[in-house]
């Protein structure tokens, strides 16, 4: 409000209030401290903006303000007074000295979990008050609860019933009822009959904020958050957070549920139940809960086709076993550090559970397939318990040949229970010897199974059986088994198949050897291992699924765009005989998008229609995969990929979060955050890209992308980027890069670094920087990335004339990129995007 208003305003109101300052202003209303000369007090004035006035209508403002002003509770602002001056609706309210959760928030992004709890409860039994008096409050957020002496006070409420009223009218203004970040699904759809369950979704998002840093949701724009609530599922809080409780996250995903029907009857429930989380010293805490796999899925995944970390639109190629267990035990190192920071307590929940490969030393190699295949097994038998949270495959492979205390793997994994086994053979018997181990590495129980050669599905479900007995008494729950869920019963053919497989696995030495003759070999081997499993059993669906995965492979590593072709052809062959023999198999529909996406991402299709139409015959593969196996955390990998290319970047995001909820520790877990992160940076999420980034540093420490996306952050719109700190950050990035890739890498760090002079208003240093970083020839950079990243700084500079030759020299190298950015709607290029250049540049 002006300067004339608020003269306006004093002079309406003189004689009743003395108008100070102005406090705030939202959408609707504006704030002012008063003074009550009758009272001597101090107040705070509403005043609601002139078109919300006009929608509101005085006569029902008045009435429903009244009607509110009967609250009486401690957790709710009263209401001293309300009227109409010169036009003016008003109302009066407390002064409340101290602060809102929103300027809490601000200052501590995540609060204590007794504090959270606390003050959810309080708002809770605020609003269970109000809607006992028929009073929805319909904008339940932290801006509206204010904190004083340690207690909450919601504020607000004198004007919910009035905007109910008033709803239509008020949408024809273009003001909304509520914030989008905290709206219930069906407040956004615009439903006519709300009822508590709708603020009890707020308040749960409210929590959600406060432990977590951030909102269940955010995006670009309203709509987009509004569809994610009404659509997305919400992320794991244990992910972000892990000390918080399984009893507190369940807790809020069911206040989280879309349907009103699957929530808490009241808000009071809801805070009940928060009422009994235990925060002491034996509260139960818990592993990732989407370390769980609820089936087996493989670790696989779009890898780029330029040299990994070159391209912030590219995926790199999956890391090998060393770089996994590098991984790992950053990971041990952040986990374990971590927990004592927090002083959260030893002694993680026995039925998170990890299933290690078991041994075959005894009799060398010979049987290591068949172990891996009873491993696999397992872990998949016992993903399917709903107490029990195994790690997935991806999660145990790291530690397979690695001699690490199981003491250690148990505080890696965060897991409290461990399986281990040895396989043997004794004569025509397979002997599997297995045993529960705590995780302090005592062993708890053990024993010995038999079985002849020729029945190792027996094998299987005595060895199942066993386990589940095993942890029956363990943690003192019923573990049902369901009935064997493998895809054959032909035992000659599962074996065939885990014996290719091996030899599948065999062909990375090969690799490293470079004997090429070898690897030619090894391929072929396999291949044919494979089909002959698959000619045992006609209708088992992973024979031909294998093949095609192996046929994948090989078309990663030419570049003969002939060989590449026919190479395409025989997998996608090969995945539609997978699914004639099983319709909708995961595993079949995601090889088929992978290799149509390949085709498309090598650019083997010439006609822009029909390579339109391999974008989206992959993607609606991908999405077959998981909506057929929701936890196919390597399919939704390769969807946020795509996504990307398509562009659809908040789809991207939320396709690389499910992929990292799925399972967290697939075998290229740095890819999956990597792209968790440039989406929310392509969104301008600040908060969700310094998180993923952080998390990213946290378990890769040793990876340069996760000090990459930390000088990636200084470039954000609205930075205020440390220039110190980023050239230390600069000779970290080169630092961790091979010797091989140092030249590159240091002119890409350059590059970087030059974002943030930019950002910093250092123009000249920006300009130099980019002058000093710029390849020498194409020889030192192939695929022109260096050139995307000084058409970004000269971007942030303003030289848009030379943004669009660097721009052009990229898009000669890249020509897939050019529907990409036409269709791009991102932060990045928003300068130049409406100049007749650009959109030249990028086609029609």
């Amino acid at each position: 409000m002006d300067d004339a208003s608020l003269e306006t305003l004093r002079a309406a109101l003189a004689g009743r209030y003395e108008i100070e300052r102005q406090l705030g202003s939202g959408g609707m209303a504006v704030v002012y401290l008063a003074r009550d000369p009758r009272q001597d007090r101090a107040v705070a004035i509403k005043v609601m903006r002139p078109d919300v006035a006009l929608a509101l209508g005085s006569e029902r403002f008045l009435r429903e303000i009244k009607f509110a002003g009967n609250l009486q509770h401690p957790n709710i602002l009263p209401i001293y007074d309300s009227g109409e001056a010169n036009g003016t609706l008003f109302f009066v309210m407390p002064f409340i000295e101290g602060e809102s959760l929103r300027d809490r928030l601000d200052r501590e992004q995540q609060l204590a979990l007794d504090d959270a709890i606390n003050i959810t409860i309080e708002v809770g039994e605020a609003i269970q008050h109000a809607h006992t008096h028929g009073i929805i409050h319909r904008d339940i957020k932290p801006e509206n609860i204010l904190l004083q002496g340690g207690h909450a006070i919601v504020a607000d409420f004198g004007i919910a019933r009035a905007l109910s009223e008033s709803g239509q009218k008020l949408t024809q203004t273009g003001m909304s009822i509520g914030t989008p970040t905290y709206m219930s699904p069906e407040q956004a759809m615009g439903g006519d009959h709300l009822d508590g369950r709708s603020d009890q979704y707020s308040l749960a998002c409210m929590l959600y904020e406060m432990l977590a840093g951030h909102p269940p949701f955010t995006g670009p724009n309203s709509m987009a958050i509004i569809a994610k609530h009404s659509m997305e599922t919400v992320p794991s809080l244990q992910i972000v957070r892990q000390s918080v409780p399984d009893e507190l996250e369940d807790a809020i995903m069911r206040a989280l549920e879309k349907t009103p029907a699957d929530r808490f009857p009241t808000v009071r429930d809801f805070a009940d139940e928060l009422a009994q989380v235990e925060l002491g010293t034996g509260a139960r805490r818990t592993a990732l809960r989407t370390g769980t796999t609820r089936r087996r899925t493989a670790s696989r995944g779009i890898p780029a086709q330029a040299k990994p970390g070159r391209s912030r639109r590219t995926i790199a190629i999956a890391a090998g076993a060393a770089v996994a267990v590098l991984a790992v035990v950053g990971w041990l190192v952040f986990r374990g550090g971590g927990q004592a920071a927090l002083g959260i307590p030893a002694g993680p929940d026995p039925r998170h559970i990890a299933v290690m490969y078991f041994d075959t030393s005894q009799d060398g190699d010979s049987l290591r397939f068949l172990a891996d295949g009873l491993t696999e097994a397992l872990i998949s038998e016992l993903s399917a318990v709903e107490p029990l949270q195994v790690i997935s495959r991806s999660g145990v492979a790291p530690f397979r040949d690695e001699t690490v205390g199981a003491d250690s793997v148990a505080r890696a994994l965060n897991v409290g229970t461990l399986v281990q086994g040895k396989v043997a053979r004794s004569g025509e018997l397979l002997r599997v010897t297995v045993e529960m181990v705590d995780a302090t590495g005592r062993m708890i129980t053990s024993t010995t199974i038999e079985r002849p050669r020729g029945e190792v599905f027996a094998l299987q479900d005595s060895l199942a059986t066993q386990v589940a007995e095993f942890l029956r008494a363990r943690v003192g729950e019923e573990i049902g088994l369901r009935e064997s869920r493998a895809s054959t019963r032909n035992a000659e053919a599962w074996e065939m198949l885990q014996r290719g497989r091996q030899e599948a696995s065999d062909i990375d030495r090969l690799l490293a050897s470079g004997d090429a003759a070898a690897v030619a070999r090894g391929f072929a081997r396999a291949d044919s291992i494979m089909a002959h499993a698959g000619s045992l059993d006609s209708r088992w669906a992973d024979p031909p699924t294998q093949r095609g995965w192996l046929v994948f492979r090989q078309a990663r590593m030419t570049d003969d765009p002939v060989e590449l072709e026919q190479l395409i052809t025989t997998g996608v062959g090969l995945a539609d005989e997978a699914l004639g023999r099983r319709a909708q198999d995961p595993d079949a529909l995601e090889l088929r998008g992978t290799l149509t996406y390949w085709r498309w991402l090598s650019g083997l299709e010439p006609d822009a229609g029909r390579a339109q139409a391999l974008l989206e015959s992959a993607e609606a593969d991908f999405r077959a995969s998981v909506a057929a196996n929701p936890q196919q955390a390597s399919a939704w990998t390769s969807l946020s990929h795509l996504l990307i290319n398509k562009p659809a970047v908040a789809d991207a995001n939320l396709a690389a979060l499910r992929a990292y909820e799925s399972d967290p520790w697939l075998a290229n877990a740095d890819v999956t955050l990597w792209r968790i992160f440039t989406t929310a940076l392509d969104l301008e999420d600040r908060v969700q890209a310094t998180h993923w980034c952080e998390t990213g540093h946290q378990r890769f420490p040793e990876h340069p992308r996760f000090v990459e996306c930390q000088l990636y952050l200084y470039a954000l719109p609205g930075a205020k980027p440390d220039v110190p700190r980023a050239w230390e950050l600069f000779d970290q990035y080169v630092a961790l890069n091979p010797p091989d890739e140092q030249e590159y890498s240091r002119r890409r760090g350059q590059m970087l670094v030059a974002l943030a002079l930019g950002r910093a208003g250092k123009a000249d240093s920006a300009r130099a920087v980019i002058a000093r970083a710029r390849a020498p020839d194409a020889g030192a950079d192939p695929g022109r990335e260096l050139a995307y990243l000084e058409a970004l700084g000269q971007t942030i500079l303003g030289d848009h004339d030379a943004a669009l030759q660097s721009l052009g020299v990229y898009l000669v190298a890249n020509p897939v990129q050019r529907r990409s950015l036409r269709l791009d709607n991102t932060w990045w290029f928003r300068p130049l995007r409406e100049g007749p250049r650009f959109q030249a540049l990028v086609g029609s």
